[in-house]
């Protein structure tokens, strides 16, 4: 029996960071001060109970955010709009930014393609937050795109010039699909891609391993998005795929009669998670 664990499973570099960061800001609070997140660090609910048991509070909304008279705010690792970043500062909250360098350098292309007056184009889940938090910097003249059809419809003054990013994330194949279909419309096209290279080579990494196992596990939460996308990937590859957030979400009895397993897991996948369903699969064999 053989277990195959992918080496980029887990946290990637800027969760990490993200995480890293409330919790430091939990060792820092000496005078108590309250801490909060605006949304959930990171799309983990173990790790979001975790600081909550720590002190941390998560504001969910705009009106919470609003009837706040102190303490520190932490964005989120997704980003936030820079309507809400301009209203934390004008309440005057101590604001420790944890946005990954990535998803900060679309927001500062988007900005800057959207003030030479370009049409910028986000291609991602407009539900995503990292994607709304990318719009937000992008001025009035912006259009989120996530599937064929989205890019079929698309449709802006021949005149205007294009911009092209992507949620970091997003899936790199179809990412290339849509923009062969913007382009084929004859627009003055910049594409930018702004794909992670970590996501990259974790969703490849993911797609090799699940073609040559009888079974493939994929640990994450439920809302995360790249890990929704990995079990898209390795479910194509391998029909005996699971998408667990936790060991408890595994039904062990349906490994008994495999002899290969692959294992990976989403970038807000902590890595003792990982560990416990590795050594779980193990016992059985």
């Amino acid at each position: 029996m053989e277990i195959i664990r992918a080496k980029t499973a887990g946290f990637c570099f800027g969760v990490k960071r993200a995480v890293e960061t409330v919790y430091q800001q939990t060792k820092q609070n000496q005078d108590e001060k309250p801490i909060y997140t605006y949304g959930p660090i990171i799309h983990n609910a173990e790790v979001v109970k975790d600081l909550e048991m720590r002190g941390v509070k998560v504001l969910n909304t705009i009106e919470e955010l609003e009837a706040l008279e102190k303490g520190t705010v932490i964005i989120r690792s997704h980003g936030i709009e820079e309507g809400i970043y301009q209203k934390m500062k004008e309440k005057n909250l101590n604001i420790v930014d944890a946005t990954c360098p990535f998803v900060k350098k679309i927001h500062n292309i988007v900005q800057k393609e959207s003030k030479d007056g370009k049409h910028v184009v986000i291609i991602g889940n407009p539900q995503h937050p990292e994607v709304i938090g990318i719009k937000g910097w992008a001025g009035k003249s912006v259009t989120v795109i996530q599937t064929p059809q989205d890019a079929e419809n698309f449709e802006v003054e021949k005149e205007k010039k294009i911009c092209i990013v992507s949620q970091t994330t997003f899936n790199y194949n179809k990412f290339q699909d849509l923009v062969e279909i913007i382009s084929k419309k004859s627009y003055d096209i910049n594409v930018l891609n702004t794909i992670c290279n970590a996501t990259k080579v974790r969703q490849s990494e993911a797609r090799t391993i699940a073609e040559k196992v009888d079974a493939m596990i994929v640990i994450g939460d439920k809302h995360s998005s790249n890990t929704q996308k990995l079990f898209e990937i390795c479910k194509k590859a391998c029909k005996d795929t699971y998408y667990i957030q936790t060991l408890e979400d595994l039904d062990l009895n349906q490994l008994r009669s495999v002899e290969t397993v692959g294992i990976t897991a989403g970038a807000s996948t902590p890595n003792n998670i990982i560990e416990e369903v590795q050594s779980n699969v193990r016992i059985i064999f």
